[in-house]
């Protein structure tokens, strides 16, 4: 093959490329970009903006739907709102809803950027999750200081003195990550989850660095100096996987389990916790299914 040829091949492939790439950018701006409807104020500066809306303010950007009382939509400094797509700023107040699929949101203000695709809801921010069927389980409740929605993907993330209740589960964490698609939530910084007490099963409580859990399957998988403690028992290890379903712990590395009663311990390198017999045994073998509780787009 000729150099021109080889040289042309490249360039088209060049070209190619480029071209995917912007076309690609173009579609995520395309999907941040944010609608407003309601009573445009007469004050509001056609050309830079703000624009500030009343009544009943509605938003919709991309699946996200946003209802509230009033809105302004603002644009960097010195530049037009109609030629500032993608980088405008939208404020919503007073009562703000914001639903996404099986998500329900609220909270007393919600800030949204067109730059990086999310909105910061804050002010007695708090979230539902309903089960896609009424058999699939329970409905997911989150209270936070501040919770963030992104756009780009079904995913929010809150912080500030989180808590997450799911049935007879309740959590506590600085921070969670909650996968809508996934069902899967993900809480560090000082984290514990309480599973309340029923019948004959006493209140169990998992600490560690890290919690995730799959609400709809009641599974847990805890990591990090991790430490359950129910009734009488305390049990410490590397990592635990805990299915509610089936009243069953499975603790993993250095575990060691202490009865405070009768003062007998139990050590191996796996046991096996049942949390509905208050019974701790050692187990040969136990794979914690790890892969099960990934974000999206984590490797």
């Amino acid at each position: 093959m000729k150099k021109s040829a080889i040289k042309s091949v490249f360039l088209t492939l060049a070209l190619s490329t480029t071209l995917t790439g912007v076309l690609a950018q173009t579609g995520a701006v395309q999907k941040r970009l944010i609608d407003i409807q309601g009573t445009l104020s007469a004050a509001s500066n056609m050309r830079t903006g703000p624009w500030n809306y009343t009544g009943n303010v509605t938003g919709t950007v991309s699946t996200l739907k946003i209802k509230s009382q009033q809105a302004s939509l603002t644009a960097p400094s010195g530049q037009a709102l109609v030629e500032a797509k993608g980088k405008r700023t939208a404020t919503f107040g007073g009562n703000v809803q914001v639903t996404r699929g099986r998500l329900t949101a609220g909270g007393e203000k919600l800030v949204y950027s067109e730059a990086d695709g999310t909105g910061i809801l804050t002010g007695g921010a708090q979230a539902t999750f309903v089960p896609e069927k009424k058999e699939d389980g329970d409905t997911v409740s989150i209270k936070a200081t501040q919770m963030s929605l992104d756009v780009d993907n079904n995913m929010s993330t809150s912080t500030g003195s989180v808590s997450l209740t799911n049935g007879a589960q309740s959590g506590k964490a600085d921070k969670l990550v909650f996968d809508e698609d996934k069902e899967l939530a993900q809480l560090t910084g000082t984290p514990s989850l309480t599973r309340a007490a029923k019948g004959n099963r006493k209140e169990l409580t998992i600490t560690g660095q890290e919690v995730r859990a799959l609400t709809k399957a009641k599974t847990l998988y805890v990591k990090g100096k991790v430490k359950i403690v129910q009734g009488n028992l305390t049990t410490t290890g590397d990592a635990v996987y805990y299915d509610d379903k089936k009243d069953v712990a499975y603790v993993v590395g250095n575990a060691v389990s202490v009865d405070s009663k009768s003062k007998a311990t139990v050590r191996a390198g796996i046991l096996e916790q049942r949390t509905d017999l208050a019974r701790v045994r050692q187990v040969a073998t136990f794979k914690i299914p790890a892969e099960q509780f990934k974000l999206r787009g984590e490797k």
